[in-house]
């Protein structure tokens, strides 16, 4: 949520000029007839105006409403010593010892701006008297605060003539600046302007400061987004930019400046020597040009955020600043060249970059720059070549206006190239994350990178901007970078995370390991980057399960010219004239119209337009807030609330609540919508002060004795494995024979073997003729000692899928036989002159003969690693779930380091307890019914990345058009509800996950519903319902008027309404465009389930029976629980039984059929798909819990399949375009069945 909200353009202006003791030392010379010009000048603070502009005596409402222009804001006093001021006048003969100067010793300003340094900054060069007037000329400033917050400022510096004790001294000026600041980010250009504007027209100065000042004062920021704010201030129109999202300040700036003083090799530098965190200095013969160049690097680094000293312009007096040990960015002028050493020095007049021995700067990843270069040669930098071939205009405001279009876009452009340098620089952090317990293993991370590449890495992983980057990671923050990285990540890439073994290295990227750059960056980017294309070889048997019914690109496939943030059309609010000069009627009269003015937008605005509403809400609120309306801001931020979360300004809401006065406390206790919005804004802010935004730890191994719990922590730490059970039976592993606690020493050595297989496995080096024969995606994770087998001497290499023979002498590739095909594995012994060695006798089903192998010591190994990976094939096919695959893999791979690390007799034994699936295929059949296998087509484990299976509680397929406006809008997608409020995302069309979690409160979701193309509605167990945008991926609504927990969700389509129901009865009517409260009822019972239309009729369903409706298109996108047929027949299940009950409408008293469901002890959930009824039950079978599917045809009511589907009770069904049914399991299970539709 929004934080820091500043509710007016100004902050403050503040006036610097000469003080009375300079002046008066200059009069005495110029009487002594001494030269004075080029002569310094002290300078000192003489005005400072900021808000309030209206006293609280001038408001005639009294205490009830805020003065105009008085926002709450803290402040403080600055004093300055009493001194005697001349008689000083200005050459117009106006004599300024007026009262707004003489009595500048006690200046209230703004607590936020320090003055003391700030004469020295205005004036970097120092205050001098000039022989004759010059152009006036501007600079930015920027301060930045202990907490990171930064102030900007623009100076604009003039010069004047003076009169001493009205003796007019000729041809002699003295300099006079005028600093303006704000509390906005970036915030520099246009305020530049402004201030030419009103002090260069008509000759007006200092009476125009307080003036000028108190108009910016009543201009509105606008909030992140869509809406730009538009004034006046003839002859020019001003615009205020919003920031693009919450994450991001507003740009307001030219961000090509940088590219026009350096070439794209020196950008990078720059880069780099932010990253690392060294000690930058900017140098420029130009002041203003400092400040903006430096800025534009700080965007260039976002989401990356600088966290050191950052100080644009240093005057000569601060130059000692310079000296500071710590990292720092700051700027000074280019004759100071010569003081500054062992430094990262910036020119910008020559655009060269140089670095001292002591701040060498590494090089960056090679492809990341690569790919950087070629974005930025597609930059069109220069105004006249876009536009040399349009006529000229007359039209000012048109060539402003077509100017600002073509600098937002090139804008747009550079910051998405370098987001995506960003994102391809730390790309492969994500992957040595362990989010439970907030690890990051940097070692690793390290040893994954390229060698070239890790000098760059060991400067950045040590940095306080790194560290910052990723606690964000850590609390998977949903930024820029995070929805860039996930949009640019390749179909293969995405379908490799699907398995354990996500970091294992693929053959086509170990072909590509060892050719040039230029083939690396698609194992890198991706889809990232242009005409690179994927084999389609990954994808082709999951994508034969695609929902779509034409085949897809292949998302390998690639965007040109590069990805692209998606454009928002801008829409713009221009203010009313400002009033008459301060007078508080008048101001009144301002904030009255501009209210009105907005409410007209509000009326006019498209309802379904929420994100454009949601702004002209925030301004009307902000508006009515700063002009004394509390109540009336409150209702507004309610709208808001509801409305777009993501620009709520908690802040500013915490301020309104505060300044409540004794009458208006009292009509908000009247009303229980706004003290529920209330008390969920302080639940909310309480929640975020004491939520531990948690340290970053760096993973280490134990130095004490484990035993099981924190031996589980330490596995999951070091990113080994995630799974407890998995763990478990490694920890019963390694401690056999001995006490339950694992010596530090054998983790270790536990810990290095593994790794140094798994770098084995990543350096492998096959023949070209070897990988010809493996495919695409296939990965080697275990190569043996040289051995003599039946086809000669060389190396047994696994795979996930098969074992093969590198022979040695003259290299060659012998298929040792795929793991589904075996059908025998057994030790035996071979003759070696007296000696009898081990060996390994393999038979499988497509080779007569039995191949042999002496592995001799290793041969009980390989014996236990084959027969895990032959059960866990079988098992994977039986199921249609390959993760069982990648389990036995991850099994096999554990036994072999355990195996390393104990070294002893009881080693084979100790490896044997990660056995798990050839366990289960000695102890039990591992066969499933036939139906079940020839209904079920696949499996898919939404708790992949987590530590322990979870339940699925609700399943929602929507098709292409829901979020169409996205990127990715054309594809299908699975919605899963875990338990905790997690939902997490499945691409329908390869079933990969898209989106690893998006959280929605923290208790047990109930119901979902796809309202329309941008909003998914879920109900939850803490009545609250929570929306989610399609296309963002974000949840920016919620609607909290339910009082108990949210149990059903429908649509009717005409007109279009959703109606929701809570446990308690309550049933509310939702218009879906504006989610405002259209009509609401309670019903006279408890226990109330779930709730569809049908007939023009609202059906409720209480707690025993579960009933699933017939609807229209919209069906498919209801997660009901009941069904009424078109045949006038109400089908319900019993959640207290296993047994169906047909009801005739005409007659509801009793059922006039029951059908019963062998084996079933209660219906958890229904659907209807074409003629059947698809029942979701639970039972038991031998004390443990099973989940049954039941296929029940409507015509005969009989059933007509039985499928065993998961191993713990079907908790949730959805069904897809009528053509496959999703089934999700309870935690036990924890999996989605995907079952094809006959």
């Amino acid at each position: 949520m929004a934080v820091n909200n500043p509710s007016g353009l100004l902050e403050a202006c503040v006036v610097v000029g000469p003080s009375s003791e300079s002046l008066k030392e200059l009069c005495q010379a110029h009487l002594q007839g001494k030269e004075i010009k080029h002569r310094s000048l002290e300078a000192e603070v003489l005005q400072v105006h900021a808000p309030p502009f209206v006293s609280k005596e001038s408001d005639p409402d009294g205490p009830g409403h805020a003065p105009a222009f008085s926002r709450v804001q803290r402040r403080r006093s600055f004093l300055k010593k009493k001194r005697e001021r001349p008689a000083v006048s200005s050459n117009s003969g106006t004599k300024t010892n007026d009262s707004t100067i003489s009595r500048a010793d006690d200046l209230t300003v703004p607590k936020d701006i320090d003055l003391i340094a700030l004469p020295q900054l205005c004036f970097p060069d120092g205050l001098t008297v000039a022989p004759e007037s010059q152009e006036d000329s501007y600079h930015f400033l920027v301060f930045t605060d202990v907490f990171g917050n930064q102030t900007h400022g623009v100076v604009v510096q003039y010069y004047k003539s003076l009169q001493v004790r009205f003796l007019l001294l000729p041809g002699l000026y003295f300099q006079h600046t005028l600093g303006v600041f704000t509390l906005y980010v970036s915030r520099l250009c246009y305020l530049g302007s402004l201030l030419y504007t009103v002090l260069c027209k008509n000759g007006r100065r200092f009476k125009s400061i307080k003036e000028f000042s108190a108009k910016l004062a009543l201009v509105p920021i606008p909030p992140p987004g869509q809406l730009q704010v538009v004034f006046s201030l003839k002859p020019l129109q001003i615009v205020l930019p919003p920031r693009e999202d919450m994450d991001r300040p507003a740009v307001d700036l030219d961000l090509h400046l940088p590219f026009l003083c350096f070439r794209p090799e020196q950008i990078l530098q720059v880069i780099c020597s932010i990253l690392t965190e060294q000690r930058v200095v900017f140098l420029c013969t130009d002041w203003a040009r400092l400040t903006l160049v430096a800025e534009c690097f700080m965007f260039f680094i976002h989401p990356l955020c600088w966290q050191h000293p950052f100080v644009p312009i240093l005057s000569r007096q601060m130059l000692d600043f310079l000296m500071a040990p710590t990292a720092y960015l700051m700027g000074c002028h280019t004759h100071h060249f010569e003081e500054v050493a062992d430094l990262v020095l910036i020119d910008i007049d020559s655009g060269t970059v140089t670095s001292s021995c002591d701040a060498e700067l590494p090089d960056m990843p090679l492809i990341a720059t690569e790919c950087f270069k070629g974005r930025v040669e597609g930059l069109q930098l220069n105004y006249d070549l876009e536009v040399c071939w349009r006529g000229s205009s007359t039209d000012m405001s048109e060539l402003r206006a077509h100017r600002r279009q073509w600098q937002c876009k090139l804008n747009s452009q550079i910051l998405s190239i370098t987001l995506e340098l960003i994102v391809n620089i730390f790309r492969d952090v994500h992957d040595h994350l362990n989010y439970e317990h907030r690890v990051f293993n940097s070692e690793e991370f390290l040893k994954s990178q390229e060698t070239a590449d890790q000098a760059f890495y060991k400067k950045v992983l040590e940095t306080h901007i790194f560290h910052s980057f990723l606690r964000e990671r850590l609390s998977r923050k949903m930024d820029a970078f995070a929805r860039m990285e996930i949009n640019t990540r390749s179909e293969a890439y995405r379908l490799r995370t699907m398995s354990d073994s996500s970091r294992k290295p693929v053959m086509q990227d170990i072909t590509r390991k060892y050719m040039g750059p230029e083939n690396r960056l698609n194992k890198r980017l991706g889809m990232s980057l242009p005409n690179l294309a994927e084999d389609h070889s990954l994808t082709r048997p999951l994508r034969q399960l695609s929902l779509m019914k034409s085949p897809l690109i292949d998302k390998g496939a690639t965007l040109s010219p590069g990805f692209k943030l998606p454009s928002k059309s801008v829409k713009t609010f221009k203010l009313p004239e400002f009033p008459p000069p301060l007078a508080f009627h008048y101001v009144q009269k301002y904030y009255c119209d501009l209210i009105n003015l907005l409410s007209e937008f509000i009326a006019t605005v498209n309802p379904q337009d929420s994100s454009l509403l949601a702004r002209y809400y925030y301004l009307r609120g902000l508006v009515s807030y700063v002009a004394g309306k509390r109540l009336e801001a409150l209702g507004d931020f309610q709208n808001l609330y509801r409305t777009d979360m993501d620009i709520f300004p908690t802040e500013l809401m915490r301020a309104v609540v505060d300044s409540l006065q004794e009458s208006e406390r009292s009509v908000v206790d009247r009303r229980p919508d706004l003290k529920r919005l209330i008390s969920r804004v302080k639940k909310s802010s309480e929640q975020a002060r004491l939520k531990d935004s948690g340290s970053v730890k760096k993973f280490e191994l134990p130095r004490t004795h484990m035993l099981q719990e924190d031996f589980v922590r330490r596995v999951q730490e070091s990113g080994i494995v995630k799974d407890q059970g998995t763990i478990s039976r490694l920890f019963d592993a390694l401690t056999v024979g001995q006490q339950k606690q694992v010596d530090p020493e054998v983790f270790r050595d536990f810990y290095t073997i593994w790794k140094e297989t798994e770098a084995e496995a990543q350096d492998v080096d096959l023949p070209a003729s070897v990988l010809e024969r493996l495919d695409s995606d296939e990965r080697v994770f275990k190569i043996s000692s040289s051995v003599k087998t039946s086809h000669g001497v060389g190396k047994i290499a696994m795979t996930d899928r098969r074992l093969f023979l590198l022979t040695e002498g003259r290299p060659g590739y012998v298929e040792v036989a795929r793991f589904r095909d075996l059908e025998e594995v057994k030790i035996s012994s071979a003759p070696f002159l007296l000696l009898r060695i081990p060996s390994l006798k393999i038979k499988t089903s497509r080779r007569r003969e039995t191949f042999e192998a002496n592995l001799k010591f290793e041969c009980d190994l390989w014996h236990l690693m084959i027969k895990e990976m032959w059960a866990g094939r079988k098992m994977a096919d039986e199921h249609k779930d390959p993760q069982y695959v990648q389990q036995a893999l991850t099994n096999a791979l554990l036994m072999d380091a355990v195996v390393g690390c104990l070294q002893s007799q009881k080693a084979i034994f100790a490896a044997s307890k990660l056995a798990y699936f050839d366990r289960m295929k000695r102890e039990g059949p591992m066969m499933v019914p036939k139906t079940t296998s020839e209904t079920l087509k696949h499996k898919i484990n939404p708790c992949l990345n987590l530590p322990t299976p979870q339940a699925v509680d609700i399943l929602l397929y929507t098709p292409g058009e829901l979020g169409a406006a996205g990127s990715d809008g054309s594809d299908p997608k699975l919605w899963c509800a875990l338990s905790g409020g997690k939902v997490v995302v499945f691409d329908a069309a390869s079933w990969s996950m898209q989106q690893n979690s998006i959280q929605v409160g923290t208790s047990r979701l109930n119901c979902m519903l796809g309202v329309d193309q941008q909003q998914l509605w879920i109900g939850s167990e803490d009545s609250v319902i929570y929306i989610i945008n399609p296309h963002s991926m974000a949840c920016n609504k919620q609607l909290t008027e339910h009082r108990a927990e949210v149990t059903g969700l429908a649509l009717e389509d005409s007109p279009l309404a959703a109606y929701s129901c809570s446990v308690e009865g309550t049933v509310i009517m939702w218009e879906v465009a504006t989610l405002q409260v259209r009509r609401h009822f309670r019903l006279s019972c408890d226990g109330l389930q779930s709730l569809q239309i049908f007939g023009g009729r609202l059906w409720c369903c209480k707690y025993f029976f579960h009933i699933l409706y017939c609807v229209q298109w919209f069906s498919s996108l209801s997660s009901s629980s009941g069904l009424i047929l078109q045949r006038e027949q109400l089908w319900t299940g019993c959640s207290n039984a296993g047994e169906l009950c047909v009801w005739h409408l005409s007659d509801p008293k009793r059922p006039f059929q029951r059908i019963q469901l062998p084996d079933c002890a209660s219906v958890v959930c229904m659907i209807k798909v074409k003629n059947q009824i698809w029942v979701g039950c639970h039972g038991y079978s031998g004390g443990k819990a099973h989940g049954k599917i039941y296929v029940v045809d409507t015509e005969h009511h009989k059933v007509e399949k039985e499928l065993v589907a998961h191993s713990d009770s079907v908790q949730t069904l959805s069904s897809a375009e009528d053509r496959y049914v999703l089934s999700g399991a309870a935690g036990q299970d924890g999996k989605i069945a995907i079952w094809k539709v006959e």
